[in-house]
């Protein structure tokens, strides 16, 4: 009989990388420092708080991918949520970093298998989940960028309904009050604004 895996252990490399991740950003106006201040306080209370299998409240990383224009973002249609996201989900323990993992999702879940995100994270996002997400309550989303290349040609993953570029004046309806910041955020972080 073998012994259940401890997230805390099993994770322990992600919780130090997103600890240092957090600890050097640099946010860009109070309401994300607040933010990164609670994924610290969180972090520091949760030596798991990386983990899907952790704590219902749990880091995740994700990337938004602009195309080579500028102009247009990729979108996910999240086959559990029914609704248009960013690519990006839970952390893996072979991820060395929680910049891997936001860039292993983005691969994964575009297809693109050359995407590279700028090194800091752009935005954080503190979400509740609705739906058929299992013991996961709330994601503390750490969100990168990526520009793809301009022969770049998405595929749709197995955790999607579609995936597809977006004028990043048109965002699908119902996102553009979550998406629209993060857009913004990604495309200043790239030097497009």
């Amino acid at each position: 009989m073998t012994d259940p895996v401890d997230p805390a252990r099993e994770y322990a490399h992600l919780h130090a990388d997103a600890t240092a991740v957090l600890d050097r950003w640099s946010a860009p106006d109070a309401e994300q420092e607040e933010l990164r201040r609670g994924y610290l306080t969180h972090l520091a209370a949760h030596p798991d708080g990386v983990a899907k299998a952790g704590p219902p409240a749990h880091l995740t990383g994700s990337c938004l991918v602009v195309d080579a224009t500028g102009e247009h973002v990729l979108l996910t249609h999240h086959r559990r949520a029914g609704q248009w996201f960013q690519l990006g989900g839970h952390l893996e323990p072979g991820d060395a970093t929680l910049y891997d993992a936001a860039r292993r999702e983005a691969r994964e879940e575009s297809g693109i298998p050359d995407l590279e995100p700028l090194p800091a994270p752009v935005q954080l996002d503190r979400h509740t989940l609705e739906g058929d997400f299992g013991r996961c309550r709330e994601h503390l989303d750490v969100r990168y960028v990526a520009r793809a290349a301009a022969d770049a040609v998405p595929r749709v993953s197995a955790e999607s309904h579609d995936v597809r570029w977006w004028p990043v004046d048109a965002l699908p309806e119902g996102t553009r009050a979550e998406l629209s910041p993060l857009v913004e955020a990604g495309r200043r972080a790239l030097g497009l604004l």
